[in-house]
Formats: C-alpha cells, sequence, structure tokens
C-alpha cells in the first residue's frame, strides 16, 4: 500500500477562517495543525513517527473498505501524544522491541477505534501523569506487554481487547491508578492482569482474563485492585495471585478453569470475596499463608475441584473467614494448619466432601458457627496438641464421622446435631479430649459417643437415640458426663467392668479395634423434665442492674421512635427465647448481637444504645451493660501501631458492656488512600471475633454515609446483625420532646404556645444543621432563657408567671 494523503480543516475564531489543505505527510500535516483543527487521513501506510502535542482530531478511514490508514514505521515509537488530542481509526504498526508502539505522557487524550498489531515493548505505554480514555482499541503484541502504566498515570479503557501479548497483558506500576471496563485480556503470558507497587491500583468492572499462559491476575508489593463482575479463567498458572501486602476486592466475578490454586494470597496480602464463582480448579480454590494474610469471602461457591487438595488451605499463621459460603464436590473442604493461624466458617454449607470437611491440625484453631454439613467422610477432625476452637449450632448429616479429636486436641462443640452418621457421631482417641455441650446424635449405623484410650473427653447434657451400636461406647473411666440421655437402657458407665467382654466384641472403631470398652446408656426423661439449672433466670441481671421490664418500659417512653422499638424488641425476644430452648436442651437460634444504627444525630442513637446494653445485662448475656461511646479521634492514632492499641484500649473498657462507635464512616474514608483508619477497623473485627461474647459493637451514623461505609468493607458489614434506621422527629414528636421537658423542669405551656410551637416546628429548615431531639431541647432551652428575661421584669411575679411558657418565649426562626 502506498504513501495516502492527509486532509486538514483548519478552524478559527470565526467560521469564515474555516479552510482546507491536503498534505503528503502527516508530519507536515501537524506542523502546520493548531488546536481544533481535524486531520484525516486517507488510506494508506504511514512510514512515519507521529509526536501529537496538539488538541486536534486525527482520524483514519471509518471502515476499511479502502483500507486503513496504517502509521507504520520502521523503527521508533509509531505514535506519541502529548496534548488533548482525540485520535481515532488508525492501524499501528511498530517493530522496534524497545519502544512501545503507542506511547502517551502528560496529556488527557481520548483514543479511540485504534488497531494495534506489533512487535514492541508494549502495544500501549502510559506514562508521566497521563489520563487517557480509550475505546473500542484491540492490541496485539506477541513479543512484549499489551498495555503499560506507569509513573503516576491512569485512565479510563473502555471495551478493549488485549488480544494477545508476550508479556503480561496489562501491567500497572508505581503509583499508577488505572480503570477497566468491559475490556478481555486473552493469550497473555505471565499474567493477564499484573499490578505492582506500593500506590498502585486497578478497578476492574465487567472484563474477562482468559487463555493466559501464568497467572491470571497478579498484584504484589502493595498494590489494590477492585475487581466487580470479572472472569478470570484457563490459565496455566494460578487464578489469582496475591503477594507482599497486596490488596484485593474480588466481587460478584468468577474464577474457573484454573490447573494451580484458583486463588493464593502470603506475605500480608488481603483478599475480600464477594458473590464470588471459584471452580474447576487443580489445586486449592483458596490458599492463605503467612501471618498477616488474610482473607474473607462472603455469600461465595467453592466447588468442581479437579485434584485431590482441600478446597480452602489456611496455614503458618494466616486467617480466614468464610460466611454464607457454599463449599461442594471437592476431596477436602478446609484445611488448617500451624499455630496462629485461624479459619471461621459461618452459617455456610458444605456438601459432597470425600474426605474432612474441615481439618485443624499443628497448634491451629477453627471456629464453625450456624453451619450445615452433609455427605462428607469426616464432618471436622481436630488433628493434634495446641489445635483446637468452637463449634456451635451446626448440622452434620449422613457423614462417615461427624467429629474426630485425636491427640490431645481440645475443641468445643456445643448445640449441634449430628443425623445419620455411618460410623460415628464422635470419636475420640489417642488422648484427645473435647467439650460437647448439648449435642444430639440420631440413627448412627454405628456408634453415638465412642471414646476410648482413656481420652477425658466432657460430655454435657447430650443426647443419643437409634444408635445401631450404643449411644454412648467409651473405655473405662475415661470420659466424664454430666447428666446426659439416651433411648437406651442403662446409665454410663454402669458394671463396666462386667460389660468390657460383651463390648469389646463390638469396638471396630473407625481406625482400630479396642478390646476394653462398655457400651453406656441412660433413659431418655420423663415426660415434661427439666435439665438441671435450667430454672427461669431472675427479672434483673447482674448487680444493680435493673430488670429488663424496667428498661424496656423506659425505652417505650421515649418519644416517637416506633419502628427503632419493635425492631430492639424482636431482637430481645429472639435472645430471650433463645436462652429459654437451650435451658430446655433444645438448639438455639445463633443471634449476633452487634448493631448497626443509622440517622441523622439527635435521633436518640446513643439514648437506645445505652438502653440495649441494659436489657442484654438484665437477660445475662452481658456482664455489665454499659456504654462505652467512641468515635474515630479515640481510636486511630498518628503512627503505624498506635491505632491498634488504641482500638483494643477502648475494646477493653466495653469488656462486659456495649461499645457504640458514633460516625463510624469516618473510620473508611472516601478517600482513604494508607489512612490508619482501615487499622482500626481489621483490629475491632479481629477483637469482635475472639471475644464475641464480651462485648457487643454497635457502629452508628448517617444513613448514606454508613452504606457506603458497609459496602466498601463487607467484612465489617458480615458481622452486625441488623441495622435500624432512626428517622427525623416528625414537627408532632418535637413538640411532645418539649412539652415532656417542660413538665420535668416544672413549667407549663400557656395558651397558644402548643399551636406556636408546632408551626416553629413545621417551619425550621431540616438541613444538615438540623438536630433533630436536640434541636427540641435547644429550642425549650432558649424558651426558658427568654422566659427568665421576661418575668426578672416583674416586680412581684405570681407562681402562674413563673411557670408559664408562651408563644412569645420561642425563639426566632434561622
Amino acid at each position: 500500500m502506498t504513501q495516502g494523503s492527509v486532509q486538514v480543516t483548519h478552524t478559527g475564531t470565526g467560521r469564515w477562517r474555516r479552510r482546507t489543505a491536503v498534505y503528503s505527510t502527516v508530519t507536515e500535516a501537524l506542523a502546520a495543525a493548531a488546536d481544533g483543527d481535524v486531520l484525516v487521513l486517507a488510506p494508506g501506510t504511514y512510514r512515519e513517527n507521529l509526536v501529537i502535542e496538539q488538541s486536534v482530531t486525527l482520524r483514519g478511514p471509518a471502515d476499511d473498505r479502502d483500507g486503513p490508514a496504517r502509521i507504520a514505521p520502521l523503527d521508533g515509537v509509531p505514535l506519541t501524544v502529548r496534548g488533548s488530542a482525540t485520535v481515532r481509526h488508525l492501524r499501528i504498526e511498530g517493530q522496534d522491541t524497545t519502544a512501545p508502539a503507542v506511547l502517551v505522557e502528560n496529556s488527557m487524550p481520548e483514543l479511540i477505534g485504534l488497531r494495534v498489531h506489533t512487535a514492541s515493548a508494549s502495544g500501549m505505554e502510559v506514562r508521566a501523569g497521563a489520563r487517557p480514555t480509550v475505546r473500542q482499541c484491540s492490541v496485539s503484541n506477541p513479543t512484549g506487554t499489551g498495555v503499560s502504566v506507569g509513573d503516576g498515570a491512569g485512565g479510563l479503557f473502555e471495551e478493549c481487547e488485549i488480544a494477545e501479548s508476550g508479556q503480561p497483558g496489562v501491567a500497572v506500576r508505581g503509583a499508577a491508578h488505572l480503570r477497566l471496563e468491559r475490556c478481555t485480556v486473552r493469550r497473555a503470558r505471565g499474567a493477564g492482569l499484573s499490578v505492582t507497587g506500593d500506590g498502585s491500583a486497578v478497578d476492574a468492572v465487567h472484563c474477562r482474563i482468559e487463555d493466559v499462559r501464568g497467572t491470571g491476575v497478579r498484584l504484589a508489593e502493595r498494590a489494590t485492585a477492585h475487581l466487580t463482575e470479572c472472569r478470570v479463567a484457563e490459565t496455566t498458572g494460578d487464578g489469582v495471585c496475591l503477594d507482599s501486602e497486596a490488596v484485593l476486592t474480588l466481587t460478584d466475578s468468577e474464577v474457573t478453569d484454573i490447573p494451580e490454586n484458583a486463588i493464593d494470597l502470603r506475605s500480608r496480602s488481603v483478599l475480600t470475596l464477594v458473590r464470588t464463582a471459584v471452580h474447576r480448579f487443580g489445586r486449592n480454590g483458596m490458599s492463605v499463608w503467612d501471618p498477616g494474610t488474610h482473607a474473607d469471602a462472603h455469600d461465595c461457591e467453592i466447588h468442581g475441584s479437579t485434584g485431590d487438595y482441600p478446597a480452602v488451605w489456611v496455614s503458618d499463621g494466616a486467617t480466614a473467614v468464610l460466611e454464607s459460603c457454599r463449599v461442594r464436590d471437592v476431596p477436602d473442604a478446609l484445611f488448617v494448619l500451624d499455630a496462629g493461624s485461624r479459619a471461621d466458617l459461618v452459617d455456610s454449607e458444605v456438601d459432597d466432601v470425600r474426605g474432612s470437611a474441615v481439618s485443624v491440625s499443628d497448634g491451629a484453631t477453627a471456629r464453625l458457627d450456624a453451619c450445615r454439613i452433609r455427605r462428607v467422610g469426616t464432618g471436622a477432625w481436630f488433628r493434634d496438641a495446641g489445635s483446637g476452637g468452637t463449634v456451635t449450632g451446626c448440622t452434620v448429616e449422613e457423614a462417615r464421622t461427624a467429629f474426630i479429636v485425636t491427640k490431645e486436641a481440645d475443641p468445643a462443640v456445643e448445640e449441634c446435631v449430628i443425623t445419620s452418621p455411618g460410623e460415628a457421631g464422635v470419636y475420640v482417641s489417642a488422648g484427645g479430649r473435647g467439650r460437647f455441650t448439648r449435642c444430639r446424635i440420631t440413627g448412627s449405623a454405628g456408634y453415638g459417643f465412642h471414646v476410648i484410650d482413656g481420652c477425658r473427653t466432657e460430655l454435657n447434657r447430650c443426647r443419643t437415640e437409634r444408635c445401631a451400636r450404643g449411644g454412648y461406647v467409651f473405655a473405662e473411666d475415661s470420659p466424664v458426663l454430666t447428666d446426659c440421655h439416651s433411648d437406651e437402657a442403662t446409665a454410663p458407665g454402669a458394671d463396666a467392668r462386667e460389660r468390657a467382654a460383651e463390648a469389646a466384641a463390638l469396638a471396630t472403631v473407625p481406625a482400630q479395634r479396642e478390646p476394653a470398652v462398655v457400651a453406656a446408656t441412660v433413659p431418655a426423661p420423663a415426660p415434661g423434665r427439666q435439665d438441671a439449672g435450667a430454672a427461669a433466670a431472675p427479672a434483673g441481671g447482674a448487680d444493680g442492674t435493673r430488670p429488663s421490664d424496667e428498661v424496656l418500659a423506659e425505652l417505650e417512653s421515649l418519644v416517637g421512635l416506633d419502628t427503632v422499638k419493635r425492631e430492639v424488641r424482636a431482637l430481645i425476644d429472639m435472645i430471650e427465647v433463645g436462652r429459654r430452648r437451650a435451658r430446655a436442651g433444645l438448639k438455639a437460634a445463633s443471634v449476633r448481637r452487634h448493631l448497626v444504627f443509622t440517622g441523622a444525630p439527635g435521633t436518640g442513637k446513643t439514648t437506645v444504645a445505652r438502653l440495649y446494653g441494659e436489657i442484654l445485662a438484665s437477660l445475662g448475656v452481658l456482664e455489665r451493660g454499659h456504654l462505652v461511646e467512641v468515635s474515630r479521634v479515640d481510636l486511630v492514632g498518628e503512627h503505624i501501631g498506635s491505632t491498634a492499641i488504641r482500638t483494643q484500649e477502648a475494646f477493653d473498657r466495653a469488656r462486659g458492656g456495649v461499645l457504640f462507635i458514633d460516625e463510624a464512616y469516618a473510620l473508611s474514608p472516601e478517600d482513604a488512600g494508607r489512612d490508619f483508619g482501615r487499622e482500626a477497623i481489621d483490629t475491632l473485627v479481629k477483637l469482635m471475633e475472639d471475644h464475641r461474647e464480651a462485648v457487643v459493637v454497635i457502629v452508628a451514623g448517617y444513613t448514606a454515609e454508613m452504606e457506603r461505609f458497609l459496602a466498601v468493607n463487607p467484612g465489617v458489614a458480615s458481622r452486625f446483625s441488623r441495622t435500624i434506621t432512626f428517622g427525623d422527629y416528625s414537627p408532632e414528636e418535637l413538640l411532645s420532646i418539649v412539652t415532656q421537658q417542660a413538665g420535668d423542669q416544672e413549667y407549663d405551656l400557656g395558651e397558644g404556645t402548643r399551636d406556636a410551637l408546632l408551626k416553629y416546628f413545621t417551619a425550621l429548615d431540616r438541613g444538615p444543621s438540623f438536630g433533630n431531639g436536640r434541636t427540641a431541647r435547644q429550642t425549650f432551652e432558649a424558651m426558658v432563657e427568654r422566659h427568665a428575661g421576661r418575668v426578672a421584669r416583674l416586680a412581684d411575679p405570681s407562681t402562674e408567671d413563673l411557670s408559664l411558657l408562651f408563644p412569645d418565649d420561642l425563639p426566632p426562626l434561622r
């Protein structure tokens, strides 16, 4: 194809100055062009290195029927943009492996419909603070990077395709910020998306990263990224890899068809996974390594392993939380290893697992709360010394063995229901311990509780029914039983020596046979019987705590807040009924007591928080019920480490009561950067998990700001049971508050004052400074002050003069 021509439309300040000229080269046309001019390239090949520094429009043919306009020099950078230009519909071809094909620097141009087919260092490089908008462009660069963004640059890429690259498809580094929308990266090498360096960040929405020879998404060296509705698939390495304090939020996305780890994070990296599916992976669906590394998964699904590895792996001091998640069709679901490692599985489902749903070993800790486990080999196996945790309110159905405890492991298992185990409901051996409280085992094809090797397991108020080989089978003098029951005839431990020989013939356990065990059961309780200690709690709580009825009466006496009162009473009813069910030996629903209060200032949030604490103390849920009110200034320090100390101190002051954090959204400002508020949030979340029975946390603030705060911090949002909204007071309610305050201070409202107050509150500006209840109080105080000024001038005021407030005492509207 031969050299084309360039038509330039020159524009001026007046229409009479518009003219058109034709140039033989683009370089000549650019030299003659001024800001606002339009350059149209005819089809052809331009062997030029273009440098655009003006605010011009440069475009090729709108379609390729006559061929494209090709910018194809023999070496160097084919297209450099340093002005706010618009460049459209060009084909860029570079051949210099030491230079980019398109270079954008120090400018904010618009690039539309470019097709970059090149063998360059990078298909497109953005640097030196440039912020281009790039739409509907494609890059094919089999020798280098597809798109490279660095040196404080950024920009928006929309509907672009990186079709092939010999290095990462998109590389962001060095305090650069890039946004990708509806983009596709495929056939990249090394990584589809690589984000590296402190201050580098990527937001990606509706993007696809596929067919990558290497890692799909790689973040390192304190880089951050938010991926929403994205798909990472068909890599040869890990799907997503985080290293060196990287931070990633992956929302409404999919990671699939990965031969290695679907998601791997280590070295103090942090992952938040929300409504994301992880499936068809060859190693771990999610692996979390090293102290300080943390993963939060909410409402996610992990399934369909193609290898023989656990779906979730947490080790070397890392921590992970899976809430409202589902793990299914995997060899093992969750492995937690090493001292300092911890995993929380909350309100989640684990189904169809060939091995263990949960395995805890080498001093690690796990917490299972309100989980449903079905069709697994082992529900939870606590393997060795130092390994433990808690299992509360879980159900295990159709497992070979629901719980195994071995080698001095010591978990606490409470209020769990085990149905139809194949071998045993609970199996304890080799020095394992464990405390099982209010657990029920039904329909075992083998044993209910099988405790051997002299293990000193504690069984408290447990029950077995229809266990084929005995409800309680244990070695002589091993477990400690308190008030346990069965549908069989004999009490635990009765005639152990005489029954040892008979039991030995039946003692085939999951791993071995033991010669000296005893089947020990007790009769079922008579109808209507209550367990010991199930007497009703007293009306009051701890010493000095008011009875709950008295505190609830004070709550009801507050003006307005009808919705708030209903929400609080419903929550209290749930807690109280749960306590009663627990005393009756029934499973109690897990009720999270932490709350979010939203609404404008002066709507009674602090008052209700104080009463809520008192009510919980009167019910025995909290030890003291006192209120500790803090805000950002009380929690956030000035240097690294001080924030965690301040937050810990505030939490410790609130032990046994309520920690009320006002304007909690200030801990996570929209322009947070490296703000220490994030450290306060992380510390608080950990304390809430570690001491969830000791303190109730209430976060409060304006409705819109709190919605944003919870949306960008799903790890925080998941800890709170409900949001209670405090609406603004109506004029009638503000009048009631003034009337109530007047009565408390022995004032009366004179003739016409109520109507005047109602009109006054109706006319008040309800802008950001409106204080609701505080406004009512200030209005009353202003009326008392003006009343005093009026009455002080009377020589001999009567009692009526001293107590009546009139419309003239109202302050002026502002």
